[in-house]
């Protein structure tokens, strides 16, 4: 079949919303009113951003998004002394994404899928993996969600932590997505700025390769990851830390064990564009992972001042894709990996 002539490939891109944003959040105020009741009022460095149903709702229209995959930013419920104060208000969050979002009114239908919030702390205790497994087969078993959410860091651990493995065994049973979200990690060195601008970035990278070289990714093999902001830096040093797996009885003698290089491979994970559409960042991405591996993102509403013109949210996309390319990764990348959530459009 011949190529349409680039004349005709904006036509390819309908006027109605059709975008599918597996990267931004929800704020319910029951939530917003318990970060506020612990002094927490910002969130990556800047002040949590206002959120109602509604107001995403409006959001998505003026910018062509038939559907937001939600989840919860940083803290989670992390923040939350106790564990069983975790595990109630994370269930309380899944609750609400399945109950009022996914499952709500008919204004709400087919607007909203979700990733659950794991009730996890700083410590990573066995309680709160416990809980978090259990929690984890809840979302994705009786909830029916897209899957779960798990931050970068807790704390000072990182997600190859051999204290997470529990949750892994879960995870991989269950074939669960997991989408990673930065957050501020312990003792950042302070340039006045707001962490998401740098800090957001290194950390998704630190807990992508603490997994490769903890060899997550091939022990635990039916766990697909999603890796925000485009894999923060790792495009760049994906090569750079295939290195140690290249120099002859290195990994083995740092690791204790014969290494893996194919947890190495990070051309199976998927990136996303929240704050990323430009050509530098997105062309890194798909030199590691193929272009059906990226997904279209807005980090909204944390990312709101960004979106200032109506109409395409990331114009920068055409510098790297035609029209059809771009189609794919803002709707057909994530329904091919969301089953359900094309289940439910399809039926709607």
């Amino acid at each position: 079949m011949s190529a349409l002539p680039a004349d005709s490939l904006p036509s390819l891109i309908p006027a109605a919303p059709y975008r599918i944003d597996v990267h931004c959040h929800h704020i319910p105020d029951f939530y917003r009113l318990s970060l506020a009741e612990h002094g927490i009022v910002t969130a990556g460095g800047i002040p949590v951003p206002a959120w109602t149903p509604e107001y995403a709702l409006a959001f998505m229209t003026e910018y062509g998004i038939q559907t937001q995959v939600v989840s919860l930013s940083e803290p989670g419920v992390g923040y939350l002394p106790a564990a069983a104060e975790r595990l109630s208000m994370a269930r309380k969050v899944n609750d609400y994404t399945r109950d009022t979002l996914i499952g709500g009114s008919a204004l709400l239908k087919d607007r909203f899928g979700g990733f659950a919030v794991l009730p996890l702390g700083r410590s990573l205790s066995r309680a709160d993996v416990r809980n978090a497994a259990d929690e984890a087969r809840r979302a994705v078993t009786h909830l029916g969600m897209e899957g779960v959410g798990l931050f970068s860091s807790y704390g000072p651990h990182y997600l190859g932590d051999p204290r997470l493995e529990p949750l892994m065994r879960t995870l991989n049973e269950l074939g669960a997505l997991v989408f990673v979200h930065p957050v501020t990690p312990p003792n950042f060195p302070d340039l006045r700025l707001p962490t998401f601008l740098y800090e957001f970035p290194f950390d998704t990278t630190r807990a992508a390769v603490s997994m490769a070289y903890r060899q997550v990714y091939t022990r635990w093999p039916r766990i697909r990851w999603i890796f925000a902001h485009a894999g923060g830096t790792l495009p760049f040093v994906a090569t750079r830390a295939r290195d140690l797996q290249r120099r002859r009885g290195l990994a083995p003698t740092l690791f204790r064990r014969r290494f893996d290089g194919r947890n190495l491979d990070f051309s199976t994970h998927y990136y996303d564009t929240a704050l990323s559409p430009a050509r530098s960042a997105v062309q890194a991405a798909v030199r590691v992972a193929p272009r059906s591996h990226l997904l279209f993102a807005t980090d909204w509403p944390f990312a709101g001042p960004v979106f200032v013109v109506p109409g395409d949210p990331a114009p920068q996309l055409s510098e790297s894709f035609d029209a059809r390319q771009r189609r794919e990764v803002e709707r057909g990348n994530a329904l091919t990996l969301m089953p359900r959530l094309t289940r439910r459009l399809e039926n709607s």
